[in-house]
This record gives structure tokens, sequence and C-alpha cells, in this order.
């Protein structure tokens, strides 16, 4: 086939406008509703956070931002049907640091993976993940959950999934202080504090947010944080402070917004900044301060640092934890 200059020419200009055509679509992101899926059950944490941000987000443009929630597999499913979305910002995860680490380990046949499918947009920290126990039962620090799950010889602790942080949890504590603490799993913390209310498991293992109907009613006390203090509960002592060594609870524990590989740049330097002003609104600092959370959201930068230096301690920590159920 002969190439004339003049069909040179057109292709070339055509090759040239493709990142013109690209920044203008960035530019113009969104001209139509957003949707966020999310990995976790409605009124857990993971949940109340991307349904603040969407509120924030369609305030700020004009477009409406619709959550919906894909629950199972730690996340997993939410962040499998997001892999397969389009990369053009109309399609959000919120998921949690476990879901982008350790379902690497945990999950048989995962559907995704995190370093290669997805861009993360912003880490926003839980405030931590506290035990809280049953009121009924007296105990007041972790030395009491030791002796209680030894002197009965089993206890129960809900997480929201199998090898989430609630999980490595419990296998941490079990290991060192050689209980027989049964993980109790749920598809979010929602329905575990449901079934503490109930009275039908002895504790759980989730955020402030998603414990407040346990701890508004006085069925649930707080014995032990990880990682710092918390301001809502000063006088309760960290599980490093009180004798727990597993670098487990030195990590930050986070729910996470990303989008798929391949979003242009722009949208997503974009999204990370509006979820960066969503948290200067006095409606999101005074949920904060109301939950103790005196860490809002990171940059886009910040985040993918916090990943890169984490992720590995989450998945040997994990890894580990799968080795010592086999022995």
């Amino acid at each position: 086939m002969k190439i004339t200059r003049r069909s040179f020419l057109a292709a070339t200009a055509s090759t040239v406008a493709f990142p013109s055509i690209a920044r203008s679509a960035a530019d113009t992101w969104p001209q139509r509703p957003i949707r966020i899926v999310v990995g976790f059950a409605p009124g857990g944490q993971t949940d109340v956070y991307a349904r603040m941000y969407a509120e924030f987000i369609a305030s700020q443009t004009g477009v409406p931002v619709i959550v919906e929630n894909k629950t199972g597999g730690l996340g997993s499913i939410a962040g499998a049907e997001v892999k397969r979305a389009a990369p053009d910002g109309y399609t959000i995860l919120f998921n949690t640091s476990g879901a982008m680490t350790v379902n690497r380990v945990l999950v048989k046949d995962l559907a995704y993976d995190t370093d290669k499918d997805f861009q993360l947009v912003s880490a926003m920290p839980t405030g931590g993940l506290p035990l809280i126990m049953r009121k009924q039962l007296d105990i007041t620090d972790l030395d009491g959950v030791v002796r209680h799950a030894r002197a009965t010889g089993r206890m129960t602790l809900g997480t929201f999934g199998v090898g989430s942080p609630p999980h490595l949890t419990i296998l941490a504590l079990n290991k060192q202080y050689d209980l027989n603490i049964e993980p109790i799993h749920y598809r979010g913390e929602a329905p575990m504090f449901t079934d503490m209310l109930a009275q039908t498991v002895d504790g759980g293992i989730g955020t402030i947010v998603g414990a407040q109907p346990v701890l508004q009613s006085g069925l649930g006390a707080v014995v032990a944080v990880p990682r710092k203090r918390l301001t809502t509960f000063p006088e309760v002592r960290t599980f490093a402070e009180q004798g727990a060594d597993s670098p487990l609870f030195g990590l930050l524990t986070y729910q996470c917004c990303a989008v798929p590989t391949g979003t242009p740049t722009a949208i997503v330097e974009r999204l990370s900044d509006l979820i960066m002003r969503a948290a200067q609104t006095e409606k999101v600092r005074t949920m904060f301060a109301t939950f103790g959370i005196d860490e809002g959201p990171m940059s886009m930068q910040a985040t993918r640092e916090l990943y890169a230096r984490e992720a590995p301690i989450w998945v040997d920590l994990a890894k580990q934890a799968i080795a010592d159920r086999k022995t």
C-alpha cells in the first residue's frame, strides 16, 4: 500500500490528538452519575465513609453519586467488580486496608491484583480497631480477656472477615497467650455488632463508628486499642501497652479509595483533592471529633507511600497466620 505525504500527516495528526482528547475528558469529569462500590455491609465505617464522601463529591460536582454495597470475601467481590469497570472515573472502590493487602494471601483465585489493577486515591485512617467486650462479662482490660478465655476454655470474638485485621488480632492473641479464642466471621462490622447487642458473641473488633449501637446502649466496653490511644477513650491502653507483642498492633488500618488502573491522572488527582477538601468541612470534622478520629484522609502520594511501606508487613503476617493454623 502506497503511503502518501498527505496520509502520513493525517495519521500523525490523529495520534497527536489522542492526548488532548484524554485531557479534555479529564477536565470535564464528571458529566454523568458516579458509582461508588463498597466492599462491606451498610452501617460499618467503610460504608459510612463512602456515603459521607459521596455526598460531598455530589455537592461539588453537581452529579449524583450512587453508593452500592457488594459484600463478601473480605471486600474481594467489590474489588473484582471495580477492576472490570472502565477506567474513566465513574466507578470508584471504597474498601479496607485488608482488602487491598492480605486478600492476595487469603482469598483463593483472587480476581484482582492491587498493584496492577488499581490506582490508590486516598487512605482514610479508621481511628483504630478496638477490642470491645460484652459489659456483662465485667472485663476491663487485656488481662481480663486472657483470664476469662483461660477460665472458660472458650471465647467468641466477632470479625468482619477471614484474614481481616480483627481476625489477625485474634490469631496473634491466641498465639502469644496460648488461648483458644474462636473468631466468628461476618460480612461487615454492622452485623457483627448487631450480634453483640443480642449477646450472641462475647465481643468484637471493629471501628468506634460501627460500634456505636453497642457502646451507646451500655452493652459493650472498650478494653484495648491498637497503635495509639483514642481521644474518645483516653484511659484505654493500647494492646502493646498491655503486653501484646505482635507487630500487627503498630500498623495503620484504613479505608481505601481506589479506581481502576488507566483512569486519567487528572481525574485521580481531582478525586483525591475532593476527598481531602471534604475532610475540612464542618460536618466531616464534627464526625471525626465525635468518634475520636484524629487523622484525616491522606493525599494520593502519602497513600501510595503508606501502601508500599506497610503492605508487605500485612502480607507477611497473613502468611504467618496461615502457617500457624496448619501446624
